[in-house]
């Protein structure tokens, strides 16, 4: 679960990064009438940002999977499967190999596909927040 939160983050500065420094600064070019060949940067990182932000997407499956007291890491990875396998191409059933890791689930990264093992997500995400963490927030 830690892996999945950085590599999300890590979308999102790619993204961001990837608007904000080429695709502005070719529109800047386009408005100084620099002779410029327009790179498209598109939205490549949006199909696996959605996939794990949206509503029924990732986090909010996890965040409902919590809510059930029969839950368990099996119900989490049936229902990512059944919201996402062959409907969303971020989303894979990953290929076994020999000498890595169970995975239950791939996502296609910007950078490269990454393999999922869900044990214990559940109990991960019920964790309460620190006292000092929680009044912290409340300050900023």
């Amino acid at each position: 679960m830690e892996q999945l939160c950085i590599n999300f983050t890590n979308e999102k500065l790619q993204q961001f990064i990837n608007h904000h420094m080429f695709v502005l600064e070719q529109e800047e070019y386009k408005k100084e009438g620099i002779e410029w060949e327009f790179i498209d940067f598109g939205m490549d990182l949006a199909a696996c940002i959605e996939l794990i932000e949206r509503p029924m997407g990732i986090f909010a499956i996890l965040e409902e999977e919590c809510m059930f007291p029969k839950a368990s890491d099996t119900t989490f990875k049936n229902k990512l499967y059944d919201q996402h396998l062959g409907k969303t191409k971020a989303f894979e059933k990953p290929k076994p190999a020999k000498g890595k890791a169970e995975a239950h689930f791939s996502l296609v990264h910007y950078a490269g596909t990454v393999d999922y093992n869900v044990a214990g997500w559940l109990d991960k995400n019920k964790d309460p927040l620190n006292d000092s963490v929680v009044q912290l927030y409340q300050k900023s």
